[in-house]
């Protein structure tokens, strides 16, 4: 049987579904009743101004931050509410930060390997294969053994990602992943990110790479005030989008 959806709709492939989410800070709301499902292997790009609810909504997705309302689902098992075994949860959830969060003290291989015996409880040659193979795939093997302070924002941001990849989670979270990178290792992240998603990952991104979501995304979601404003494709997004607050939006980010 064919599912049947509008891009966004919820449906038996989406692999992280949020609805009806509400957050505040004090009196001051942040999300509005946010209602998106990201599908299977879907790169969904938001974009919107600061203090939009961006990344409060991404922090959300794996309880970083506690919705006051509403459900979150990952694969159709619920992350909110009562009961849940959040560390198993976050299991199937990598995130990426705009600041790397690597431990100084440990080198690449260190940093990839201590979820995956801590987490997974691999052995030390379990995890050292699992990590080498997650660096490989970002283009790291051979800075393996260095340390943070020896790598370039762009490489650690690259060990950032190995890290969330080599516990093989169902959808990745990425929180403005190049905002900290000096303009020239943007590109490296970028095009990590963009084999990530060749390889079938689903992923939700905050950004503001506007040219690598008009390239690269399935989806493009426009937040403005704590809600969702408009979203869709890529090419319809940006050459004519519906709603005035995204049209101004855009017009002062290419101003």
């Amino acid at each position: 049987m064919t599912l049947s959806r509008t891009p966004g709709g919820e449906s038996a492939t989406a692999t992280l579904s949020l609805r009806a989410l509400h957050k505040s800070f004090g009196t001051i709301p942040v999300l509005k009743g946010i209602d998106l499902h990201v599908q299977r292997g879907e790169m969904v790009f938001v974009l919107g101004p600061s203090g939009s609810g961006k990344s409060t909504m991404l922090r959300c997705c794996n309880r970083l931050e506690e919705p006051d309302s509403g459900a979150i689902l990952i694969e159709g098992d619920l992350l909110t509410g009562p009961g849940v075994d959040l560390n198993k949860m976050r299991r199937r959830i990598g995130m990426v930060f705009q600041s790397f969060n690597l431990y100084p003290h440990l080198s690449a291989m260190g940093n990839v390997t201590l979820a995956l015996r801590r987490v997974l409880k691999l052995s030390r040659a379990q995890a050292e294969a699992e990590a080498m193979a997650a660096l490989r795939s970002v283009g790291l093997s051979d800075r393996a053994r260095h340390y943070p302070a020896q790598l370039s924002g762009g490489q650690q941001q690259r060990v950032a990602i190995a890290r969330a990849l080599a516990l093989k989670p169902s959808v990745m979270l990425f929180d403005e992943p190049t905002s900290a990178l000096d303009p020239e290792l943007v590109g490296d992240v970028l095009d990590v990110m963009r084999e990530v998603k060749d390889q079938g990952m689903t992923m939700l991104v905050v950004s503001h790479e506007m040219q690598f979501a008009r390239e690269a995304a399935d989806r493009v979601v426009f937040m403005d005030g704590g809600a969702i404003v408009e979203q869709g494709p890529p090419d319809r997004f940006f050459s004519m989008p519906e709603q005035e607050r995204t049209r101004a939006f855009l017009s002062r980010m290419r101003g």
